[in-house]
């Protein structure tokens, strides 16, 4: 598929298909025991990418790409950052300034479209956390390269090729259809750490969650 094919297939899913199952995974209602790994491991995955970052982050402009409800971004904000919150879903941008602490409104704009559109402008650090996950390497990689040439730092994650990742996957095909996200391309991230320059910083293995963050500078 092409980018643009992808990106109208996931935009479906968040938007129209599984908007309140996320909405209610990225909040402390109670959850399946199968989704609630799925839970802590992207706990677990945002404060390894927040990692990668100054702890205080007073005056840097930072892009959540792929922000959805907007955990990332009230967690940037949280540390003094101004943040940009992009997502290919209205529906889940909604939620996201719903939930957004009134105290960090005049430092965050949350926008619903393309994180790779280049008027959303330049940035100190771009964060894209499971925002690439449904893409092939060659849409990967010229998505880093827009993404790198409006930041000096992009921290990122794709889905791990492991034989654990594999298994999980099929096992999701017996999930109610409404339930299914679209489908994820597994990576190598040694092969895509090589092909980008970049550096691998840490994977999250949690039950039904399995991701990798990496990053490339400039």
């Amino acid at each position: 598929m092409t980018y643009e094919a992808t990106r109208a297939r996931v935009e479906t899913y968040f938007d129209r298909t599984a908007t309140r199952t996320w909405e209610r995974l990225t909040s402390d209602a109670p959850v399946s025991k199968i989704r609630e790994t799925v839970r802590q491991g992207r706990d677990q995955m945002r404060a390894l990418m927040l990692s990668c970052l100054p702890d205080d982050l007073t005056g840097a402009h930072i892009l959540d790409a792929g922000c959805g409800p907007g955990m990332m971004t009230a967690e940037l904000a949280k540390r003094g950052a101004t943040v940009t919150g992009v997502d290919i879903s209205p529906q889940l941008i909604g939620i996201a300034q719903d939930r957004l602490d009134p105290a960090h409104k005049d430092r965050v704009r949350f926008l619903a479209g393309d994180m790779l559109a280049a008027e959303l402008g330049t940035f100190d650090h771009i964060l894209a956390m499971d925002s690439l996950i449904y893409y092939g390497p060659n849409d990967i990689r010229k998505a880093l390269a827009r993404l790198a040439a409006r930041s000096p730092q992009v921290v990122y994650t794709v889905a791990p090729k492991t034989p654990v990742l594999m298994a999980m996957w099929y096992a999701g095909k017996a999930f109610p259809r409404s339930d299914r996200s679209p489908t994820m391309v597994p990576h190598s991230p040694a092969k895509l750490a090589r092909d980008t320059r970049g550096t691998r910083r840490g994977r999250v293995s949690k039950g039904f969650y399995i991701s990798e963050a990496l990053e490339v500078r400039r």
